[in-house]
């Protein structure tokens, strides 16, 4: 059959009991790709989060910002780090419930750390966007208190401000990342 005859589908949850999950179409999902049906996790990739916002889906985040599974992923996963003790034990969970199909090792190519050159998930995290003309001219006020190297960069930078109608408030990064 083909892949529109699983179009409106569900499936369960291979882990979590009760849980169903949606068949959805996916225009990054190719059969040059892979087989052509994927999982989908919208709280960790672009592509997963366009297709479930799309669809009014959760952006469920089952891991915690040091890598470990979250009480919302189960008794069996809480606490577990995600690359390591984690990983073997969905895939334990998997053969428990038949519905692992095969295994093998696999090099994933993960982002990595430029500090600790281990590897890095991406998961979302929360943010608030806001558009008004108040955050936009505080933002450009305070920017002509700073003591800006090279000075010739600051109308450059007021310009760019003054062009942007969303804004994001976001803790995401350290000080001084690359």
């Amino acid at each position: 059959f083909s892949g529109a005859d699983l179009a409106d589908g569900s499936c369960a949850h291979p882990t979590i009991p009760g849980r169903v999950s949606p068949l959805l179409p996916a225009n990054h999902v190719t059969m040059t790709k892979g087989t052509g049906l994927v999982h989908t996790a919208p709280a960790h990739g672009m592509e997963d989060y366009s297709v479930a916002s799309h669809h009014q889906l959760p952006t469920d985040c089952l891991v915690d910002e040091s890598g470990y599974f979250t009480e919302a992923a189960g008794p069996e996963l809480k606490n577990k780090n995600v690359l390591e003790e984690g990983n073997e034990a969905v895939i334990k969970m998997l053969q428990a419930a038949g519905s692992l199909l095969k295994e093998e090792k696999y090099v994933h190519s993960y982002p990595y750390d430029w500090r600790t050159k281990k590897p890095m998930i991406i998961r979302a995290s929360k943010q608030w966007f806001v558009n008004t003309a108040d955050v936009k001219a505080a933002a450009q006020d305070v920017l002509k208190k700073v003591k800006v190297i090279p000075t010739s960069a600051v109308n450059r930078m007021l310009e760019m401000l003054d062009r942007r109608t969303f804004w994001c408030i976001s803790r995401q990064r350290c000080w001084g990342v690359p």
